[in-house]
């Protein structure tokens, strides 16, 4: 095994700094979510590629938002969330939910799902969820949501996020 990480082994403390965790972390290759809520007014919604499966019984998932987020504070006040999976091309979408400001729904086709969330168009999947729990977590909040419906869309394929570039897999229709 070879080791390049500037965090030590051992029992010693070894707190690494933010480039280098963002550098080895970013060799785990994540699917990219766009998390979406909808007040009776505007829909919101933020880029996430922390999403993943908790619990079968009870069907539970997760995602972390980022602290700085200003859709984050909105869509927790909602309450109900849709999780849309995006596909391999749906980069442009990607890109869109991930900056700050705009109309980020501007140009982007979706429907209200069952529980009123705006689920996008296109997508590999969508999981509509409530908010139950959350954690602080440093620059994150850990969020826990029950799940209340999904879908996925069997021929497409995932919009992939590996060592700070977008792929999918060989064969693959790529982004």
């Amino acid at each position: 095994m070879t080791e390049e990480s500037s965090a030590g082994r051992g029992s010693g403390l070894v707190t690494p700094h933010a480039p280098e965790m963002r550098r080895v972390l970013g060799h785990f290759c994540t699917g990219i979510a766009v998390v979406t809520a909808h007040d009776g007014y505007r829909p919101v919604g933020f880029t996430c590629q922390s999403v993943t499966s908790v619990s079968l019984d009870p069907p539970y998932i997760s995602f972390c938002p980022s602290n700085t987020s200003s859709s984050w504070p909105l869509i927790r006040e909602i309450g109900a969330v849709c999780v849309n999976v995006l596909a391999a091309d749906q980069r442009a979408v990607c890109a869109r939910f991930a900056r700050s400001g705009d109309d980020k729904f501007a140009g982007v086709d979706w429907r209200p799902g069952h529980n009123g969330a705006p689920a996008l168009q296109g997508t590999l999947a969508s999981i509509e969820a409530d908010i139950e729990f959350e954690h602080a977590a440093g620059d994150h909040t850990i969020v826990v949501a029950r799940v209340t419906g999904l879908w996925a869309h069997e021929e497409r394929s995932p919009l992939l996020f590996y060592r700070g570039g977008y792929g999918g897999f060989d064969g693959a229709d790529h982004a």
